[in-house]
């Protein structure tokens, strides 16, 4: 027998319900804090998924990638795992630089993180004397709003002004998060020969000096108070730059810059250039933190881009691309419409099986519960998301359960019983506290079993648990403390028959007599049959697991909604200038035109919504190795197409049309285009490959690329060890040293040969211009070695000789790396690449093939390690979480019902129906023909708590009446009486999520498997409840009354000598013959010989059943003739 918590809260209970005002006080309370809340709360696609992290950055100029690998990384990487909270970390060596980045635990203090991050390097002194000092960087998170392209027939320039100015406006506006691209910053540069520094016995670096000297002006101070002294002009430009006097003669003549070198300004279009079509463009990134309101500064955006549009000269456009605002909105009223539907068919529903003013205040629960929710949402800082949403509609049936119980046991009182409507009111409150509470507390230890999963999935869908607990507990407080009072009022009409009542009345009438014509004779049959029915609840179980088994039901982890974006990134061959890049990236152009054109003549619509083109740079993830690319060899093409919905095909299979359409230029050296996809995970393909050195990863990942490259469906492959440049290694020869050199000094004049000199910066509106010596560009060639002359001797002007670099180095070739990466200290290679999901059958294929036949090749080929990184981890993790969820959330539902029943056995028999879930589940899966996935998981999760509500109703309704009439009436007239509120909760459930069932848009298929798992599980174990709970209970029945009997059997060994013997000696036969059959094959695969030795499970069941029921025929045979005998005897 339950406990009666209602009995602890009647005095709360009876105030709520008889006072005049308080109930009504509190819904308004509850209302006006939504309502307040509700234009606060911020609105996003899918969660932030912030991760706190601190960068380390080192410069060593000139070093190699396995140098700076050997001399920075392995000595700061040891150091940097110990500081406390670093969870991981990854290392990245590349020419002239190193970067390490750690990764926190969620939550931790990232101040003192940073401030642990410095003590540690602090130690550490044994760095190369000429790297520069680490830099501790602590990461920022933002997230892209949108790109503003203004682009015209005009000069770069012109637009970088309009670009200036935008950024202006938008920073007036609130909107500080701003990044241009397209423009590069003025610099003018000193370009001097070789020959012309040995001619006027002169060096980059004395140039660069007097550069530096006139480049700025000193204020040398007030005269009195009335005038302001400034030594010398700033000599900046062009011409001021070539009239610096470098030296002067004896004789009064003066060496000037212009003497020695030619000057000229760069360009603002240099380095990175987009365009759009043939005009240029320059790009404008809006982003904001993790505490920005993304629509309401796209808004602002789109304000600021309108209002200075009006101002701009003709043909000269700005345009928003990647726009957050709408793709959010759009998503979000997908679920929104069909959240306005399933409440319609919720609200609907119990209007036709309650009377009108039970179900006016019935459905009043849903705003309450919902408003409260949304209030304790935005205290709690959670946005209005894709998830959140999904949880908000997941509980529109869940949420008026509770009050659905309470209202109808109101009305039954009312009606069966008589009570005054007070009474009525009062007593259902009490009467049904105690099923109410303990069924939405196993349904909030369930969700709150998510909790348990972690990474970046947890923190996805973390938004479930919160949104779906806080919604239960403003549901639990409404019906107890809100609808009790209402019903009061309510229940003074029951005894009239108002027109507006006239269709539940029909529907109650037909619910009257299919429950007492079909249902009781029904469940009277299910309880005669009740081992045969278990039997076969227990058999469909079996076909549903063997669905999953045989494959008819796929896994596919996480199916993320393809974004309408496609890039494709390329790089051209060593020696390409920039007009083979723009050769290639107008082809490129052209192609993806008569791309969209094509499939506007087979589709009827061109989706092709915008085309950004670029030199210079590349978009998105890049490429690999890039970094060894000058940025003239280097290009992409960034496409925008029309939203998924309004196209037959996905982003995907565009990609691999483009892909094979775009033509092979001769100084094209690769290229590679790539879909893209929202939420949190990493590679749909990620492999990562260790345990060896550089050249064997680098060759074991190429025979990778080769074989996946097979599958049609897989496209973006790349490896991240790119080959470097090739590395010459010069040491001074004995002549060398004789002439008085030294590497440092050789060092140090190739480095400003080879890269330059940065003479000096100064500002130039909002960016810093620079003044930069250099040699041309056609000296530094590789016959620099045969060419180049070093100056030895004084520094003093006249007074050193030059000598040919050839004659005093001695020079070693070497080919390396271009970057060595490792993760958590071990040297690793990554092969990434990206596999469509648009035949989720094809890609399980491809995925097990990867899986069991390439890897293990390669591994035993090459002799290295294979780790399947990406999506693939993050799965493993996902599921390992997720099974220590379920495990906590089955503990805390069991012993909360343990308490709440006051025994060990009935929770037992109110969770049976837990595992009977999964027929709906893995059924449903299979008519859709919808693979299990991530989110088929969180709804098993939280269906463990919502299955299990109607079985604790039905079961504490049989327990009551039990304690009046027999167990087995107890059951036909609980399960009846029960019956309407049990179909009504679980159908509330069902209707509410039944639109989204139907939902065609493609950015809403990833939640279908959880709509999937929750509609078919709950509709089948309503069913399954009504089959396994009675038939359950009466076995219980039995097994109770066999052992009495047993207990009397031992008990009558005084008047049957041997008799508790022989039972006891039957019980360790028995245990002995488990061990022999089934325990033989469940531990070493085979049954005895003595037996056959048979490796079948089924046929050492079978015969353990068979020596049992042989050997209880035994027993009780010889017990029929010894208490024969022994009466006889008598």
């Amino acid at each position: 027998m339950a406990r009666n918590l209602g009995k602890a809260a009647g005095g709360v209970l009876s105030y709520f319900t008889r006072h005049a005002t308080a109930a009504n006080l509190l819904l308004v309370l509850l209302v006006i804090a939504g309502l307040y809340a509700m234009p606060k709360m911020r609105a996003q696609f899918f969660p932030d998924v912030v991760v706190d992290d601190v960068d380390i950055s080192v410069s060593w100029d000139g070093a190699g990638a396995e140098d700076v690998d050997a001399a920075i990384v392995q000595i700061l990487e040891p150091a940097l795992q110990g500081v406390d909270g670093v969870t991981e970390t990854s290392a990245r060596s590349r020419e002239g630089s190193a970067s390490i980045s750690l990764e926190f635990e969620p939550g931790w203090d990232m101040g003192q993180a940073e401030d642990d991050v410095t003590t540690a390097l602090d130690g550490i002194t044994n760095l190369p004397e000429d790297a520069e000092d680490p830099e501790i960087r602590r990461g920022r998170w933002s997230d892209r709003v949108t790109d503003v392209i203004i682009k015209g027939p005009v000069g770069v320039d012109q637009l970088a002004n309009f670009a200036d100015e935008f950024i202006q406006r938008l920073f007036a506006k609130g909107v500080t998060r701003t990044t241009i691209r397209g423009i590069a910053a003025p610099e003018t540069v000193v370009e001097v020969t070789s020959l012309d520094l040995i001619r006027h016995d002169i060096t980059m670096r004395q140039i660069a000096n007097a550069i530096a000297q006139e480049a700025e002006a000193d204020p040398a101070g007030d005269v009195s108070g009335a005038a302001r002294v400034r030594t010398g002009v700033a000599k900046r430009s062009a011409d001021q730059i070539a009239d610096i006097v470098l030296r002067s003669g004896d004789d009064g003549t003066q060496l000037r810059i212009g003497d020695v070198a030619r000057v000229r300004v760069e360009g603002v279009d240099r380095e990175r250039a987009y365009f759009v079509g043939p005009d240029p463009a320059i790009s404008i990134r809006v982003d904001r933190s993790a505490q920005g309101d993304a629509i309401r500064m796209q808004r602002i955006v789109e304000d600021v881009a309108a209002e200075m549009e009006l101002t701009l000269p003709g043909g000269v456009e700005i345009d928003l691309i990647r726009t957050l605002a709408e793709s959010i909105s759009a998503r979000l009223n997908i679920l929104l419409d069909n959240g306005l539907v399933g409440l319609g068919l919720v609200v609907l529903l119990l209007f036709l099986f309650l009377n009108a003013r039970t179900a006016l205040w019935v459905a009043l629960g849903i705003p309450v519960a919902m408003t409260s929710a949304i209030a304790m949402m935005y205290m709690a800082g959670l946005t209005i998301n894709m998830i959140s949403l999904f949880a908000l509609i997941l509980t529109l049936g869940i949420v008026v359960d509770d009050a659905i119980v309470v209202g109808e046991h109101a009305d039954f009182r009312a009606r069966r019983l008589g009570e005054d409507p007070e009474t009525a009111a009062e007593n259902a409150a009490r009467r049904m506290f105690t099923p109410v509470f303990s069924a939405t507390l196993t349904t909030i230890i369930a969700f709150f079993g998510l909790v348990a999963i972690g990474g970046r999935f947890g923190d996805m869908i973390a938004d479930i648990p919160f949104t779906v607990i806080v919604v239960l507990i403003a549901s639990l407080v409404e019906c107890f403390l809100i609808l009790p009072h209402h019903m009061k009022h309510a229940l003074h009409h029951t005894a009239q028959e108002h027109w507006y009542d006239w269709p539940s009345r029909q529907v109650n009438i037909g619910f009257r007599w299919v429950r007492e014509t079909l249902f009781r004779p029904f469940m009277a049959g299910v309880i005669w049959a009740r081992y045969p029915v278990l039997a076969m609840v227990f058999v469909v179980l079996a076909s549903q697991i063997a669905l999953f088994i045989r494959g008819d039901v796929q896994w596919r982890f996480f199916n993320a909604p393809e974004q309408s974006s496609v890039t494709g990134n390329f790089a051209m061959v060593p020696g390409a200038k920039r007009d083979d890049t723009i050769e290639v990236m107008r082809t490129l152009q052209q192609t993806v035109e008569d791309l969209g054109a094509k499939y506007e003549e087979e589709h009827g619509r061109n989706p092709i919504r915008y085309a950004l083109a670029e030199i210079g740079g590349t978009t998105g993830r890049g490429l690999a190795g890039q970094e060894t690319k000058d940025t003239d060899q280097l290009g992409s093409i960034a496409v925008e197409l029309i939203d998924a919905d309004l196209r037959p095909y996905s982003s995907f299979a565009f990609v691999a049309e483009l892909q094979d359409a775009v033509p092979r230029h001769p100084m094209l050296e690769t290229i590679s285009f790539r879909g893209w996809r929202g939420g949190p995970g990493g590679d749909a393909i990620d492999i990562e490959l260790s345990g060896a050195s550089s050249e064997s990863l680098k060759e074991a990942a190429e025979s990778l690329k080769t074989q996946l490259a097979r599958y049609g469906e897989v496209s973006a492959l790349e490896d991240n060890l790119a080959y470097d440049k090739e590395e010459l290694v010069l040491e001074l020869t004995p002549q060398g040293q004789a002439l008085g050199l030294t590497i440092d000094d050789l060092g140090s004049t190739l480095r400003a040969r080879l890269n330059g000199i940065e003479a000096a910066t100064y500002p130039d509106g909002p960016r810093s211009a620079a003044i930069r010596v250099e040699l041309p560009d056609g000296e530094l060639t590789a016959d620099f070695l045969d060419r180049m002359l070093i100056r030895t001797g004084a520094a003093t002007a006249g007074q050193g000789e030059y000598v040919p670099l050839a004659d005093i180095v001695t020079v070693e070739r070497r080919t390396g790396f271009s970057t060595i990466r490792r993760e958590n200290g071990i040297r690793v290679v990554s092969v990434t690449g990206d596999l469509s999901e648009d035949d989720p059958d094809r890609a399980t294929e491809i995925s097990e093939e990867i899986r069991e036949l390439v890897l293990p090749k390669l591994e035993e080929d090459f002799g290295i390690s294979t780790y399947m990184s990406g999506l693939a981890e993050d799965e493993r993790n996902f599921l390992s979480d997720a099974l220590t969820g379920l495990i906590l959330c089955l503990a805390g539902i069991y012993l909360t019902l343990a308490w709440v029943f006051a025994s060990w056995a009935r929770p037992a028999v109110v969770m049976a129906i837990i595992p009977f879930g999964l027929v709906g589940a893995i059924w449903g899966h299979y008519i859709w023909d919808v693979p299990l996935s991530m989110f088929s998981v969180v709804g098993l999760i939280g269906m463990v708590g919502i299955i299990i509500n109607d079985s604790i109703v039905l079961v504490t309704t049989v327990d009551e009446y039990a304690e009046e009439r027999g167990l087995f009436p107890a059951i036909i007239d609980g399960a009846a009486d029960r019956l309407r509120p049990v179909f009504l909760t679980t159908a509330t459930t069902v209707l509410g999520l039944a639109p989204l069932l139907y939902e065609t848009s493609k950015d809403a298929q990833f939640l279908k498997p959880t709509v999937i798992t929750l509609t078919y599980g709950l509709g089948f174990g309503l069913i399954l409840v009504l089959l396994v709970v009675p038939a359950l209970l009466a076995v219980g029945h039995d097994i109770g009354r066999n052992i009495r009997a047993t207990r009397r059997a031992f008990a009558a060994g005084n008047r049957v000598p041997g008799m508790g013997m022989a039972l006891g000696a039957a019980a360790l036969v028995t245990a002995v013959w488990f061990a022999v059959t089934m325990g033989a094959v469940i531990v070493t695969g085979t049954l005895p010989t003595a037996l056959g030795g048979g490796a079948s499970l089924p046929q050492a069941l079978g015969l353990f059943i068979a020596g049992t029921a042989a050997l209880t025929f035994a027993i009780w045979a010889i017990t029929a003739l010894r208490v024969g005998w022994t009466a006889r005897r008598t």
